[in-house]
């Protein structure tokens, strides 16, 4: 599967409205977030399997927000601050759906859906999950200390996040699945039948496979045998510690690779031979940052089947010969 976008040619240069000062209008008024994607969609050439998709998330883990954390807005992305102070004297981690962060989430959905009219699917927002999200609650120093002093607490909040994690993809289904029992999922491009979703643990670039062995793989094997279609985000090199736990979870699907900056991207043989490690395991691979002139070598290396490339051309024309490779691949055998 190919995923490539462009500048579509002929189109005008985009031209960035002045920004509101509060960076929080910016994530959350409903009509100027629908804008900007109409503006920059209109713009951009969709290449392969690549199809404009609205997504409202308001940052990367914005679970946490429907739990209890405040998001603290900045113009380039959101951060969640930490509300548990005292493990022992907070209440149980419990999910109302008046919370105004998620009534907020839902209105720009909402917005989203009533400006598509079939022209595009409104995706999930990239709610992220397990212990991610208590890392937002909690902090990641104050977290690490509970795995060595506290192991049964932060097993029990990882359980009860994703007890939350369900609830909020059910409800948010109810809007957002596509006629065909379909789900968009905004993070890295993902669609499958019925629940698909995303999952992660990248504060796992701080402990070792002792510890994700007991606290992330039982409430990330609960969540792929949830889901029907599942990818995991493996970010850094300070994760790939963890990879024969993620290969031996039956029930995960794929593994997308993120190399830290400063590496090179998706795209370089650096990689290659991580890829087909996880194709060997019978799973996905999706490769992302994938430069044009690397498409062809890692389908060499890696092979067509089971593999899911991300890259942005330059130009239109650019996209349109990577397509042509690509087809002309398929076509092969190769």
């Amino acid at each position: 599967m190919l995923w490539v976008t462009a500048p579509r040619d002929g189109a005008t240069p985009l031209t960035e409205p002045p920004a509101p000062a509060d960076a929080r209008r910016l994530w959350l008024d409903p009509a100027g977030r629908v804008e900007r994607f109409e503006r920059e969609s209109a713009s951009t050439y969709y290449g392969a399997e690549a199809h404009p998709r609205f997504d409202p998330q308001l940052g990367p883990g914005n679970l946490a927000a429907f739990i209890g954390s405040e998001p603290h807005y900045t113009p380039d992305t959101v951060w969640f601050d930490p509300c548990i102070d005292d493990p022992d004297r907070h209440p149980p981690l419990a999910f109302d759906p008046r919370n105004p962060h998620f009534t907020a989430q839902m209105a720009i959905a909402e917005a989203g859906l009533a400006a598509a009219g079939g022209r595009w699917p409104v995706t999930y927002p990239d709610l992220i999950e397990n212990v991610d999200v208590l890392v937002s609650l909690r902090g990641m120093e104050r977290l690490l200390e509970d795995m060595m002093d506290r192991p049964g607490w932060v097993e029990a909040q990882v359980a009860a996040i994703n007890r939350i994690f369900f609830h909020v993809y059910d409800l948010m289904r109810g809007r957002l699945g596509d006629a065909w029992s379909g789900t968009h999922w905004g993070a890295f491009c993902l669609y499958g039948e019925g629940r698909t979703a995303k999952v992660q643990c990248d504060a796992s670039a701080a402990f070792g496979p002792p510890q994700f062995r007991r606290f992330v793989a039982p409430a990330l094997t609960e969540q792929c045998r949830w889901l029907d279609n599942s990818l995991y985000h493996l970010d850094g090199t300070q994760c790939l510690c963890h990879l024969d736990e993620l290969l031996a979870i039956d029930a995960l699907d794929a593994i997308e690779w993120t190399p830290q900056a400063g590496r090179p991207g998706g795209g370089d043989p650096a990689w290659f031979d991580i890829y087909r490690r996880i194709r060997a395991a019978g799973k996905g691979v999706q490769a992302v940052s994938v430069l044009p002139d690397e498409v062809e070598p890692l389908l060499d290396a890696v092979g067509p089947e089971g593999l899911f490339i991300i890259s942005r051309a330059e130009t239109e024309e650019q996209a349109r010969r990577i397509e042509e490779r690509v087809d002309r691949y398929r076509a092969s055998g190769s």
